[in-house]
């Protein structure tokens, strides 16, 4: 799904993005990967999301630590 560039987002289309965008988070997808899917910036994605009082994962993905096999 593709949104137009610099065109402000907002009304029914804008929650029916947002919609999209929580889905989309909430099955695993990054930030910065619904960005680039949709075609709006890194702010734009993450606005929508604290918009729709989404809770997000901490930055850096996987930090499982790995014992060290001594």
């Amino acid at each position: 799904m593709k949104v137009r560039k610099n065109v402000r987002i907002v009304g029914l289309e804008r929650a029916q993005l947002g919609a999209e965008v929580v889905r989309l988070y909430a099955a695993g997808e990054s930030v910065r990967g619904i960005a680039e899917s949709i075609g709006r910036s890194y702010g734009f994605v993450h606005r929508l999301l604290e918009e729709e009082q989404v809770t997000l994962r901490p930055r850096g993905g996987n930090q499982r630590k790995v014992s060290a096999a001594s």
